[in-house]
């Protein structure tokens, strides 16, 4: 009896010391967990990464219009999911996001795509100042569109970026940059795209588009990169300030915007130029563009009907904005805008202007804060004026 107690301990005792070691080779294998602006998975050999994040944006809105209806919005406005990481090797980062809101997907129609793909790129970094991607991202245009959505002090750019500014494409991008602290710095940026915007399937044109961005940094770059966030919340020690410049061609464009917009019955080439300045100091923050987009004939007719026509988003147009955070992270903003169209389009086309003031509590810097806009919008058409006005609270969380 002895013998078989002694025989069933050492069968149990091998038992759990295998079950341990094959634990133990399993806990080897699992990726490595990490959190800071996301949740982080990394292969125990280092052969890959992936960080994951989501940010959503819930609103509420209530509109006033002499033209339109008057009432109450209240949306999901965005909802995204970003995954990003290298494989292989460090040097080569891929970033994919998707987007599910209804704004950010947009008017389904028959034989259109669903644009749920915002980004999918691929990048090559040799050294810290090479950046060369492929894929589709945004172009290098005007600073805040290149900015995130949720990096925004009011609930969404201004009325020339939605105009007037270039956006998300298929192609290549080169950067170089040469961002230092407290010198004189600078990045130059550049692209070949197709220029018919994102998710494009459409049958192929010989036409592309080329874009230049010049970046300077008379005293350094800004604290945690803040030229990709609207607001001095790293409240600057000492002066900053961001000048730069665009110039965007798109040979034989097919949409009303060049990436963006309705399909042109005939195609134009386009040419937009964006100029952007920053200043941050202290608490407080400045900023203003200029934004132009030029086309010959801008107007396009329908061959089957003459009366139906498009038009080129052609015109001109200027931001300017303020805002001071407090140290309870309270911050206040305004903002103007104005946009003139091309006297070619002035006929169908409001020459417009924008007045907003707002007030932003940061809980999580821009990850997680709590937004109120009160914006007035004036329209001219025909020597006729309307006006409408809107009040917006808006929540912003995100990892």
């Amino acid at each position: 009896m002895n013998k078989i107690i002694i025989a069933l301990v050492l069968l149990a005792f091998g038992l759990t010391s295998k079950a341990q070691n094959d634990n133990d080779i399993r806990l080897a294998a699992l990726p490595y967990y990490s959190f800071g602006k996301g949740v982080g998975l990394t292969s125990p050999d280092s052969i890959f990464k992936l960080n994951i994040r989501f940010r959503m944006q819930n609103r509420a809105t209530y509109l006033e219009s002499e033209t339109d209806k008057n009432g109450v919005e209240a949306m999901v406005r965005r909802m995204r999911l970003k995954f990003d990481g290298y494989v292989g090797d460090p040097k080569f980062v891929y970033v994919v996001q998707l987007s599910f809101a209804p704004g950010d997907v947009g008017v389904i129609e028959d034989g259109d795509n669903i644009n749920i793909i915002r980004d999918a790129v691929v990048f090559y970094r040799p050294n810290a100042h090479w950046n060369i991607g492929f894929g589709q991202t945004k172009l290098p245009g005007n600073r805040q569109r290149i900015n995130s959505s949720g990096a925004l002090q009011l609930t969404d750019r201004t009325i020339n970026n939605a105009s007037f500014n270039i956006d998300r494409d298929f192609g290549l991008q080169v950067y170089y940059l040469n961002e230092k602290p407290e010198i004189f710095s600078y990045n130059i940026k550049t692209a070949i795209s197709t220029g018919e915007g994102r998710n494009w399937t459409k049958l192929p044109e010989t036409g592309l588009a080329y874009t230049a961005r010049l970046e300077l940094y008379p005293f350094g770059a800004f604290t945690d990169n803040g030229t990709f966030f609207e607001g001095d919340i790293a409240r600057e020690q000492t002066p900053k300030l961001m000048l730069s410049g665009v110039y965007h061609y798109n040979e034989g464009a097919r949409r009303t915007r060049g990436t963006l917009g309705s399909e042109l019955f005939d195609q134009r080439d386009l040419t937009s130029l964006l100029f952007d300045a920053i200043v941050k100091y202290n608490g407080w923050a400045f900023q203003t563009a200029y934004m132009k987009r030029m086309a010959d004939n801008p107007i396009t007719y329908n061959p089957e009907n003459t009366s139906e026509f498009r038009y080129v988003v052609a015109g001109e147009g200027y931001d300017t904005q303020l805002s001071y955070i407090f140290s309870n992270n309270y911050e206040i903003i305004a903002r103007y805008s104005n946009q003139k169209p091309n006297k070619d389009v002035d006929i169908v086309m409001p020459e417009t202007n924008q007045y907003s003031v707002g007030v932003t509590k940061y809980i999580w810097e821009h990850s997680l804060k709590l937004q109120a806009e009160l914006t007035k919008t004036d329209f001219t058409l025909n020597t006729i004026d309307t006006d409408s006005w809107y009040l917006r609270f808006q929540v912003e969380i995100g990892i």
